[in-house]
């Protein structure tokens, strides 16, 4: 019999309870979704699908997927994981069943080295395997715009880019009965009217719940040009991932409902702040927190110390992972409450790594807060890769330093200087990745194939294209000359 669990989503034990759920339900089709490399999520719809089909997988072409399979051995197979499957709150017209699926090798029947979501299985393996711990706990913080219009154009003879928002100062003084506005950055935490996307992110967490995510809190955002925050409740590793991949699935729809766009681009505007996914993560063994020491620093323990430590040591390869689009490198600058400073504190969001202080004297509430990733990231990857440099400090006792607990960006220069940065661009990222993966490697966690592969293909498809366009500005700067 199939159970049902929060707000209603039904939960299956076997595939033959998923295929008469189908049956019982109508249900049209199914809708399979699966990560690509780059984080975006690729989705096919399957009709009739048997108890044989879910349990051994349906047939799709891998050479199509970005970074997969040549192809000369381009059948791959899509497996379901019964446990993520939800009815598609979207579809008014008929009925489909959403099921988050694995890649899989028809010939050997293992996981596939490229498939993000295996990755991120082996990374909870891995973790199991050090005897360190048995769990890991990520709770990610996603920020996004939400716009009323996008336009962007580029060919060999137009570039450029637009956007409508109906929030932003700007707006207020061209629109009729616009109502308030807050003044340009002042957008953290107004309430309706000014904050006018209150029941827009309302409508998106409730659809969250319905389908077994937990939000924990929404809010506007600094940028008073229409952004957001939603926070999900932490949970294991591969089930975090996928809640971030359908909360997007879920942004993304609610906004298309209201005629908006929603974004995940950390820096759509040009001197405002950005978006970033901030991760917090805490390790635990046999249901007891790992990162609290009572009286310690921060009362955090020195396994805690040394997690920061193999995060603040693999900072610049991780962001390759973390902060993967050169777009991100235009949030990782400094100013606009960007975390570009790579050391610790407690409490402090102008330092990389923050130590929440909210319940300080609760073991279980003790976690890590990594603050450079953005929400352009492939959460399967990024989460994994977080794990795997904590790890690694915890492995070889990485000493992360002293932390700084005063406001680093007024800091006098002479002792900002002492300081590590992020890279300052995708490129610097990437290049510290090709030459710091080996923490990676671990347990075959990540292979230095697919790592190699994606370096090439950033350099190929994203970084020497964007060096080769001119730039609008340039137009602005060197037609007069």
């Amino acid at each position: 019999m199939v159970g049902l669990g929060t707000e209603g989503k039904p939960y299956f034990r076997s595939a033959k309870e998923v295929v008469d759920f189908a049956a019982n339900e109508k249900v049209d089709h199914y809708s399979l979704f699966f990560p690509d490399p780059f984080g975006v999520p690729e989705h096919m719809a399957a009709y009739g699908l048997t108890e044989e089909d879910i349990e051994r997988g349906i047939g799709y072409d891998g050479s199509s997927i970005r970074l997969s399979q040549e192809i000369n051995e381009s059948d791959m197979l899509l497996v379901p994981d019964i446990s993520t499957a939800f009815v598609d709150p979207f579809n008014d017209k008929f009925s489909q069943l959403n099921i988050i699926c694995n890649s899989r090798d028809p010939i050997t029947q293992g996981g596939y080295s490229r498939d993000p979501r295996h990755i991120a299985q082996k990374a909870e393996g891995y973790l199991k395997g050090t005897g360190i711990a048995d769990t890991v706990f990520i709770g990610p913080e996603m920020e996004f715009h939400i716009f009323d219009d996008i336009m962007y154009l580029v060919d060999p003879l137009h570039s450029f880019y637009q956007i409508v928002s109906h929030e932003s100062p700007n707006a207020a003084a061209m629109r009729n009965n616009s109502g308030p506005r807050a003044g340009f950055k002042e957008g953290y935490f107004p309430a309706p009217p000014i904050d006018t996307l209150n029941d827009i992110r309302c409508e998106m967490a409730s659809i969250l719940r319905k389908i077994g995510i937990e939000p924990e809190a929404h809010h506007h955002e600094v940028s008073t040009s229409g952004q957001n925050e939603i926070d999900i409740k932490y949970s294991t590793l591969v089930k975090s991932a996928d809640n971030v991949m359908m909360l997007k699935y879920v942004v993304k729809n609610v906004a298309r409902r209201h005629g908006k766009h929603a974004i995940f681009m950390p820096k759509p505007i040009f001197e405002d702040n950005g978006s970033g996914m901030h991760v917090h993560s805490s390790l635990w063994s046999g249901g007891n927190p790992l990162f609290h020491k009572a009286g310690n620093y921060a009362n955090l323990s020195e396994l805690g110390l040394h997690y920061i430590g193999g995060l603040l040591q693999h900072a610049p390869s991780l962001l390759a992972i973390c902060a993967p689009t050169t777009n991100s490198y235009r949030r990782l600058i400094p100013g606009f409450e960007a975390p570009v400073n790579l050391t610790y504190s407690r409490r402090n969001r102008s330092a990389a790594i923050r130590i929440p202080m909210v319940r300080e004297d609760s073991p279980a509430a003790k976690r890590v807060e990594f603050r450079p990733p953005d929400p352009t990231a492939n959460p399967y990857m990024a989460f994994s890769a977080i794990l795997m440099a904590g790890l690694d400090g915890i492995e070889n006792n990485i000493d992360p330093g002293e932390p700084v607990d005063e406001d680093i960006y007024k800091l006098p220069s002479d002792r900002r200087k002492g300081i590590p940065s992020t890279p300052g661009s995708l490129e610097d990222a990437l290049r510290a990745l090709e030459q710091d993966h080996g923490y990676l490697l671990k347990g075959g966690v990540f292979s230095r194939d697919f790592l190699l592969a994606y370096i090439d293909r950033k350099h190929e498809k994203e970084i020497n294209p964007m060096k080769a366009k001119p730039h609008p500005d340039e137009f602005r700067l060197y037609a007069p000359l």
